[in-house]
């Protein structure tokens, strides 16, 4: 470790709802599973919330754990379009865009996340596709289409299904065949020329099979231009396609499920903060506006995959499943940095992954005894190759066309056996203990090699590599043991009580744009091989999360709320980063490094809100109905130690990244008979307080609070087979940052800026989606 800290100083030094529904955690079961008949969501006619996540019917209050879910019919009505956008109903959770890209995620919940994409790094939250993992973040930002419900499980998740994951797991549960003959077709036409269409047509095939396709054709003009390339930015052009194959013969269920999804939406680049440090441009009037000019490569993202899900009942208590999955993606994107013309940070960019897992659970049904034992498998490879062009840098070093290559190759292996069952002491209250045993093994590749001359061969360039500054082999396994435990208290059929402790665990790994060159022992000389290796690695992280919450059914069944208190111990807290560098020492940062450490241990404690209200029901006539939904999450994270390259606990002058104090939304659904249909009246107001891009506040890049307003209006008909609706979002086009870079130093009370890397200063921004307007139409035939 001391090692560690004199060579990260040295480096620093050189560098200068109705629509929100809690429903339980135990919801991460098998989207497959034959007896899934209602989706997560469903509210009865009585007002009482019912689920079948724990593999029977049973209402969501009678379960101790939480989850938010929203359904497919709620998400169709709201006019939701993509993944992201449900961030907006679910407390302390961020969902974003990776910058610069287009269908990259940026998953934050409760304060633990990764930011950054590059292979290397675990996702702090799981996303899964049909209870499929997916271990990479790349074409991660899923569209909205043929969905039964999207589920986001907040803490540390792991006992009872698939990854362990020590933030959160978001699930995208697509829906299941119905019984006849069917054809859907929706269509969207907007503003910004957006104009989407999706079709999905299913069949039985006798008594016991069913077959099923959908496809999507999604596009959009730019919110703004590239004025360099003379391209549209933020634009979409998406096609998609799924398919289902389902048998259900009574005791044995099979899916079989393939997705496919091509994304040749231009490239999306940032929008400058400050004028050019070397050439002066100035900065522009349009957030969604840019003057990047890296077009070596085009952007593209190609992704496919597929599921196959069994479930075998062997008798009335005992039911065994099968989850396999394979999927892979490859995306092609130019990132330029500084958004200008020059070649000044300019990254061409390969991500390359491919993954196979397999699952299998023993699920077990008793009239006091229920519970699951499971195995998890996992093989994945990411490949990542990305140059970063410094040419302005170079023509001051008299090397023209400086580029810095990066190639990543990382494999993981892991290997999991987990349980969790629970027990019925009395009546009134019942026992759950689970339990995770994890075997991860992480094996990186990391070649780094500098050219001049102009960009490598790898992106069409005729650069000439004159140095290689890293060339690193290593392997490591990291092995943990996570409990799970809760008691649940039900006084009496509305009222439920529960606390919960879980343990979460994320592997460590090597950073994957770290530069052996640079590593210095504490005698400021070149590191052996073993001080090396410490150089380049970075440990696991833990959490143990505690959880108090209430779930309480009041006023017969009219008002439904869950409240929960937590605590989070977060230790050795993987903070990755990259930094300007100067490799030989003459002032001048001629290249940039990676930099992940282990620095910091850090409190996440908060609260969270969630409910809905049936306020009045046949007031209009038979069928009117007005209800009222709400969240509110509070949360307080705050380092308590944080270990800088210097050795200093500068704790208080670091935050958590993309975790906003607070977070809340309140929404309404007026529903009135008219002619021979229903029309709903939809609106939604959610609030983000400040939050920051990094763990250094910075006032550029920092985000203010603020609300967004969304509001539609849809009409369907009694049976149900048209429908037409008018969505409205961000009605009042609040501009907010999503994303952002930043190489530059100073420029507070006046200083000036100092580029960190390259000569033009690198302080760019991305933004939310501005107001927007579209309707869309349904038929079912």
């Amino acid at each position: 470790m001391k090692t560690m800290l004199c060579t990260r100083a040295l480096l620093l030094a050189g560098a200068a709802g109705l629509a929100t529904l809690a429903a339980p955690a135990a919801a991460q079961d098998s989207a497959a599973e034959a007896a899934d008949e209602a989706a997560a969501s469903d509210l009865a006619e009585d007002g009482v919330i019912y689920v079948t996540a724990r593999r029977r019917e049973e209402r969501l209050l009678d379960v101790p754990l939480s989850v938010t879910a929203i359904s497919g019919e709620e998400l169709a009505q709201q006019g939701v379009l993509e993944l992201t956008q449900i961030a907006q109903q679910v407390p302390n959770t961020t969902l974003e865009v990776s910058r610069g890209t287009n269908t990259t995620l940026t998953a934050f919940i409760r304060g633990v996340g990764q930011q950054d994409p590059v292979a290397g790094f675990e996702a702090g939250v799981g996303l899964y596709i049909d209870d499929v993992y997916l271990n990479r973040p790349q074409a991660a930002v899923l569209d909205i289409y043929d969905v039964e419900r999207i589920e986001v499980l907040r803490g540390p998740q792991g006992t009872l299904y698939g990854r362990n994951t020590i933030g959160g797991a978001i699930k995208y549960v697509t829906a299941r065949l119905p019984d006849d003959l069917s054809l859907k077709v929706r269509a969207t036409y907007g503003s910004y020329d957006q104009a989407d269409i999706i079709v999905s047509a299913s069949t039985p095939i006798g008594s016991n099979l069913k077959i099923g396709a959908s496809g999507a054709r999604l596009s959009r003009g730019g919110f703004g231009d590239n004025l360099t390339l003379g391209t549209e930015n933020y634009n979409k052009d998406v096609w998609a396609a799924r398919g289902t194959i389902e048998f259900d013969n009574g005791p044995v269920f099979v899916r079989l499920s393939g997705d496919y999804i091509k994304d040749n939406s231009e490239a999306r680049q940032g929008h400058r903060l400050i004028p050019g440090l070397l050439s002066g441009a100035p900065v522009l009037d349009d957030v969604f506006d840019t003057r990047a000019g890296l077009n070596i490569v085009d952007q593209e993202v190609e992704a496919w995959g597929g599921a196959l899900n069994v479930a075998i009942e062997l008798s009335d208590t005992l039911t065994l499943k099968s989850i396999t999955g394979y999927r892979e993606d490859k995306s092609t994107t130019p990132i330029d940095f500084d958004s200008l013309p020059a070649v000044d940070v300019d990254v061409p960019a390969v991500y390359e992954n491919e993954q196979f897992s397999q699952e299998v659970q023993l699920v077990y049904e008793g009239d006091r005894l229920s519970g699951v034992l499971g195995f998890y498998y996992l093989d994945a490879k990411a490949f990542t190759a990305f140059d970063v062009g410094l040419f302005t840098t170079g023509a001051l070093l008299g090397l023209p066309g400086l580029t810095a290559q990066t190639l990543g190759d990382v494999d993981t292996e892991t290997w999991s056996i987990f349980g969790d069952f629970t027990y019925d002491l009395t009546d009134t209250i019942s026992v759950s203990l689970g339990g995770r045993y994890t075997n991860d093994k992480r094996t990186s590749r990391v070649l780094r090699t500098s050219f001049f001359g102009g960009f490598s061969n790898l992106f069409g360039g005729t650069g000439t590599a004159f140095a290689v500054t890293s060339n690193f082999n290593g392997s490591r396994t990291f092995e943990d043991f996570n409990p799970r435990a809760s008691i649940s208290w039900q006084p009496d059929a509305n009222h439920n009580v529960y606390f919960t402790y879980s343990q979460g665990f994320k592997g460590g790994g090597f950073d994957p744009r770290g530069q052996t060159t640079a590593c210095r022992n504490a005698t400021g000389g070149a590191c052996n091989a073993e001080e090396v290796f410490d150089f380049m690695s970075f440990e696991p992280e833990t959490v143990d999360s505690y959880e108090l919450g209430w779930k309480a059914s009041l006023l017969d069944n009219r008002l439904n709320i869950r409240l929960a208190g937590f605590l989070g111990q977060y230790k050795n807290v993987q903070i990755p980063g990259s930094v300007g560098f100067d490799s030989n020492g003459d002032g001048v940062n001629d290249t940039f490094i990676g930099i992940t450490s282990n620095a910091a241990d850090a409190d996440i404690n908060g609260i969270e809100f969630e409910g809905n209200a049936l306020v009045g029901k046949d007031f209009a006539g038979e069928g009117s109905r007005f209800s009222v939904n709400w969240s509110l999450g509070v949360i307080d994270a705050k380092f308590n130690t944080f270990i800088d390259a210097f050795g200093r606990d500068v704790a208080d002058q670091r935050v958590f990244q993309n975790t906003p104090d607070i977070t809340a939304h309140m929404g309404f659904n007026l529903g009135l008979p008219v002619a021979s249909g229903m029309l709903n009246l939809i609106g939604l107001a959610s609030l983000r307080s400040d939050a920051s891009q990094f763990e250094v506040p910075n006032r550029f890049l920092d985000q203010d609070g603020f609300v967004l307003v969304d509001a539609s209006l849809v009409y369907t008909t009694d049976d149900g087979r048209y429908s037409l609706g008018l969505h409205g979002k961000n009605l009042f086009d609040k501009e907010y940052i999503v994303a952002g870079y930043n190489f530059v130093a100073g420029g507070v009370g006046g200083a000036p800026f100092i580029p960190t890397l390259g000569r033009e200063g690198t302080l760019t921004a991305f933004y939310g989606d501005p107001r927007r307007i579209y309707v869309t139409a349904q038929v079912n035939f």
